[in-house]
């Protein structure tokens, strides 16, 4: 709207002095006022470093060629999206029970990457593409995690990407 701050400041000056004039004191805390907003438009511009609330979100992990974050931390819970038993770009062979650990890996990967471990895991969600391999499923991922077990939701689902047999996606705090 205004090119020129001095145009920005008289105008802004001109919409506060007008109603306000007939009060003796305040044309000149206008007056103060315009000069500051006058230096400051002048201003040299500063650059700050962006500072995070503990409740703001923070997404981490720019998700690549992908349109997603690895996680989002809120204050400090870490939100991790789910991972396949990707390995090298590539789904490991093996079935249900080397995907798993391959998933469980992956998510390991991710806790230490932003400062948590898996004794931090107090929710995970599982997506079998057969509810068959449930067993198989739960063997290697109780060999994998610890008591207390974090809780957790398995859902049969009809495919995963890249056509993987499983999907973990964990949520773990401090």
């Amino acid at each position: 709207m205004f090119s020129n701050p001095s145009k920005m400041t008289r105008a802004v000056v001109r919409r506060l002095a007008v109603p306000l004039l007939a009060t003796p004191l305040i044309p000149l805390v206008i007056a103060a006022g315009s000069l500051s907003l006058a230096i400051s438009a002048n201003a040299a511009p500063t650059t700050t470093n962006p500072t995070y609330s503990k409740s703001a979100p923070l997404f981490l992990g720019d998700g690549g060629k992908y349109p997603f974050s690895e996680a989002v931390r809120v204050g400090d819970t870490l939100y991790m999206s789910g991972q396949i038993g990707f390995k090298d770009g590539k789904l490991v062979k093996g079935g249900i029970k080397t995907e798993t650990k391959q998933a469980l890996d992956n998510i390991q990967m991710v806790l230490l990457e932003y400062g948590y471990q898996k004794s931090d895991i107090i929710k995970c969600s599982a997506m079998l593409t057969d509810m068959d391999d449930f067993g198989d499923f739960n063997k290697v991922y109780q060999s994998e995690l610890s008591k207390p077990y974090p809780a957790r939701s398995a859902f049969g689902v009809t495919e995963l990407a890249a056509g993987a047999s499983v999907e973990i996606e964990c949520i773990a705090a401090k």
